[in-house]
């Protein structure tokens, strides 16, 4: 099992991610605007898919492999920090946009929005880096099985990705109204978050093995 305080830590990565700008937020919010809160929550859960495909294949082969190698766990910890930091400069950059800035998107069949929403998170590289990169910073080969607790971070981040997703899907039309009206806010919300990826990255990088 892993310690409350670094599950707390990573799930607080984990809620970072969800609120990134990022391809999953973006389809998530233009679609529940577009067809419907439930069209959203049906693509979400072809989103909860996506991370469920990401998980094992980070918990099956990569994490053993790169915990067993100190070296590896050395680059895949800074290759985290240096991600983290591009993230935050995504954030703010010119021109950078924030999920509740949507899209129009034609209607679709629920099968169509399941798969959509699988196939965007599937080939979305902001998860693949995220369990590459994080995963391997709260295994702990002393804890017990590396799969178990690659697992147990998968679910920690997969419970948090989509109960955000899921209130913010409900609650989509609303809060693109909201900043549509309060235009100053949305780059308030990305330099916040820009700030808060920044000190994440400090933090994970100055991190020592343990």
């Amino acid at each position: 099992m892993i310690p409350t305080p670094d599950l707390l830590l990573f799930a607080g990565a984990a809620f970072l991610l969800v609120i990134t700008p990022g391809p999953n937020m973006m389809y998530l919010v233009s679609r529940s605007i577009c067809q419907g809160r439930m069209a959203g929550v049906i693509s979400l859960l072809g989103v909860a898919m996506g991370f469920i495909v990401h998980m094992l294949a980070a918990a099956i082969g990569l994490i053993a492999l790169f915990m067993a190698v100190p070296l590896g766990y050395e680059i895949l910890k800074f290759a985290g920090a240096g991600y983290l930091l591009w993230l935050a400069w995504q954030a703010i950059k010119p021109g950078a946009r924030s999920p509740f800035e949507t899209r129009q998107l034609p209607a679709d069949s629920p099968r169509k929005l399941f798969l959509m929403g699988f196939l965007t998170n599937l080939l979305n590289p902001k998860v693949a880096m995220f369990y590459l990169s994080l995963f391997p910073q709260f295994v702990q080969i002393e804890r017990g099985s590396v799969f178990l607790q690659s697992l147990e971070l998968g679910l920690t981040q997969i419970l948090v990705s989509f109960s955000v997703n899921l209130l913010i899907t409900l609650s989509a039309a609303a809060i693109a109204s909201w900043f549509a009206r309060n235009a100053v806010w949305l780059a308030v919300q990305r330099w916040v978050m820009s700030g808060v990826l920044a000190a994440l990255a400090v933090r994970l990088a100055l991190e020592q093995r343990r």
